[in-house]
Formats: structure tokens, C-alpha cells, sequence
């Protein structure tokens, strides 16, 4: 090799290591982590890659968007949710609020494709099981008749005619509640606005419900840990990078205790009593709000139900913890869950979902 081309080969070899330098020094970039109270739960959102007066800047924004969010859809509170319930009780026909349409047009297009196991409809079970509060506990269960009097008037998401702007309701006992499935939505809002704003890695996270974008400031994915329903112990991790949402529902997230039994807030809109056979559901979308519905609705459908449920909905991962301690499972989220302590679990796995 002549003198020029060693020379070259040199010089090659210095930018080389230069760039591999500049690489190996900006894979861990800036994060930010803030938290706030939204939908009566504690909201976490990390955002890496921007400067930190940005990140509070947008954060900021993403906490008053919540707070906004919050007030216009509690079925209970004043705001606009509230207006939509008492209008919908009259049967008249009026003009929807713009917050409040696209999550009934959601929630009715939902309930249909999970068979009415999502039910938004069903305000006023909820109220009467208490779980309206932000604290349920000290409660109680409402007497039979007033179940079975809910029961029979039967409300449902079908009861809600959609024309363009306007709503009219066909069943007074419709009361909407969209606990089951508003955090989600508001999520992908969050989401999006957060890439409008040019954020590229965030992860919004509700109490464990949540969705992430991009990569930890490592430059590796996001670690999501799967709680077991005893509330003790950690069942799995999940790596979660691009754009993905993990939804879990459980019947430890918000219970009482009345006469020695425990009582949790999923109401099987079919018995009009908690869900039963079911400990916790944990799925994977893209969408938040889709995440969000489906979790409650296979948590309602139980072991037996809930693959031909996630099939309806679009779900391609779900773990179903039952009562018993069984591991129900499709092959894609085995292969995705990586279990911390394997021993003395029963897994059951399904059918492929796609």
C-alpha cells in the first residue's frame, strides 16, 4: 500500500472513530418526568430528546389538556357529559358537544363490536354500586330489586341515534360513563399532541394504563411490568417501542369489602353484578382507546369468552389472569411476555388472534 492510500485509509479510520464517538455519546439523551392528578388517578409522562425548558413547556400543555379532559366527561360532575345524560333522559334531539361525540360515537361503535360486554350505557349501575366516587371503599352492594329493575329496563349503547351533530336518546335509563374507556382516549389525544409538538419518545402512563412512543433516553425500548392481581408481585415484562398501548384491567384497582366479600367496580353489564372468573386482562393495541375498552370487555367475558371477544375488537395480544391463578394467553403475547417467575404457573395458551 503506498503512502496516499495509508494516508487515506487513516483518515477514514479517524472519522470512523470520530462518528462512532459522536454515536456512542448522544445514545442517552435528555429526560424529563413529571406527574400530575388526572381521571382520579396519578399521571405519569416522561418525554425524552428535547431540552428541558421544552419538555415542561409541553408537559404543561399535556396537564391542562388532562384537566380539560377530566371536566367534560365525569358522568356525575357538572360539565358537559352531564348535560349530554340529562338531555339523553328527555328522548328530545340535540346538538352534541364536541367533546363529548366522538367518545359516544366511539364507545357505541366499541360496545357493538364486544357484543354490549362494553357497555357505557350503564351509568346508573355504576352509581348504584358506589363506584362513581373516587373512593369506594365503606360501600356496599345495592339491594337485588334495584339491580334487577336496571337489568330489565336494559341500557345500551344502541338505545343513542347519531345524526351528524345531533343525539337523541330512546332509553331514559341510559346514563353514559366513559370510566371504562375515557383514559385511553385521552391518551391518544395526549399522544398526538405530543408529536404535533415534535416529540418523537414519551410514554403517558394512567396508573399503569398506558402508551408509549419511541425509546427510553438509553435508546432502548420501554420496559413495562405486568402486575400480578395479588398486587404483591411483578408477573412479566413487556418491551414496548414505536407506538403501543398496554391496558390492564383487574379487579384489585377499585373494590370494597362488605360483609367479608370483596366487590370490584367491573360490572358485567349482562348480571349487573361484578365480573366474575376473571382476576386481571392485559392487552396490547395501537390505539389507546381501542386498549382501554377491550380490556374491560374480555375481563367480562372471562376464560371461557374472551378469545372470540379479542377477535371482534382487533386485539392481537392478551393475558387473561383468572381467579384461579391460570395464565390464559394467545401465542403472540407469549412470545412478547417475558414472565419473571414461571414455576407453579398453569399457562393455557389459545389460538392465534390473527
Amino acid at each position: 500500500m503506498n503512502k496516499a492510500a495509508v494516508w487515506a485509509t487513516r483518515v477514514m479510520m479517524t472519522l470512523l472513530l470520530g462518528l462512532l464517538a459522536v454515536v456512542g455519546c448522544s445514545q442517552k439523551q435528555n429526560r424529563y418526568d413529571t406527574r400530575f392528578l388526572a381521571f382520579g388517578t396519578l399521571m405519569d409522562l416522561a418525554i425524552v430528546g428535547i431540552p428541558t425548558d421544552q419538555a415542561e413547556q409541553a408537559a404543561r400543555i399535556i396537564e391542562a389538556d388532562f384537566l380539560q379532559m377530566h371536566k367534560s366527561w365525569h358522568a356525575w360532575d357538572p360539565g358537559p357529559l352531564g348535560h349530554v345524560n340529562k338531555m339523553l333522559e328527555t328522548g328530545e334531539t340535540f346538538s352534541a358537544p364536541p367533546s363529548v361525540l366522538p367518545l359516544v360515537r366511539l364507545g357505541k361503535s366499541l360496545s357493538i363490536q364486544s357484543e354490549g360486554l362494553f357497555n357505557p350505557a350503564i351509568g346508573h349501575l355504576i352509581d348504584a354500586w358506589g363506584f362513581h366516587r373516587n373512593d369506594p371503599s365503606g360501600g356496599r352492594p345495592p339491594p337485588p330489586e334495584t339491580i334487577a329493575q336496571l337489568l330489565h329496563q336494559n341500557p345500551s349503547m344502541l338505545d343513542i341515534e347519531i345524526d351528524g351533530l345531533s343525539l337523541q336518546g330512546k332509553n331514559p335509563a341510559v346514563k353514559l360513563d366513559f370510566g371504562a374507556f375515557g383514559k385511553g382516549y385521552g391518551i391518544d389525544l395526549a399522544v398526538e399532541h405530543l408529536k404535533k409538538m415534535g416529540i418523537q419518545n414519551a410514554i403517558v402512563n394512567a396508573g399503569g394504563d398506558l402508551r408509549a412512543i419511541g425509546r427510553r433516553e438509553t435508546g432502548d425500548p420501554w420496559k413495562i411490568a405486568i402486575r400480578d392481581p395479588d398486587g404483591q408481585n411483578i408477573v412479566g415484562i413487556l418491551e414496548i417501542s414505536g407506538d403501543e398501548s398496554v391496558f390492564t384491567s383487574g379487579n384489585y384497582e377499585r373494590n370494597f369489602t362488605w360483609e367479608g366479600k370483596r366487590y370490584h367496580h367491573i360490572i358485567d353489564p349482562r348480571t349487573g353484578y361484578p365480573a366474575e372468573g376473571t382476576a386481571s386482562v392485559t392487552v396490547i393495541h395501537n390505539d389507546s382507546t381501542v386498549a382501554d375498552a377491550a380490556a374491560t370487555a374480555l375481563f367480562v367475558a372471562g376464560p371461557e369468552d374472551w378469545h372470540r371477544i379479542a377477535r371482534k375488537m382487533g386485539i392481537r395480544y392478551v393475558l387473561l389472569i383468572a381467579e384461579n391463578g391460570d395464565f390464559h394467553m394467545n401465542p403472540a403475547m407469549q412470545s412478547r411476555l417475558k414472565l419473571t417467575d414461571e414455576t407453579d404457573r398453569k399457562i393455557i395458551l389459545s389460538a392465534p388472534l390473527n
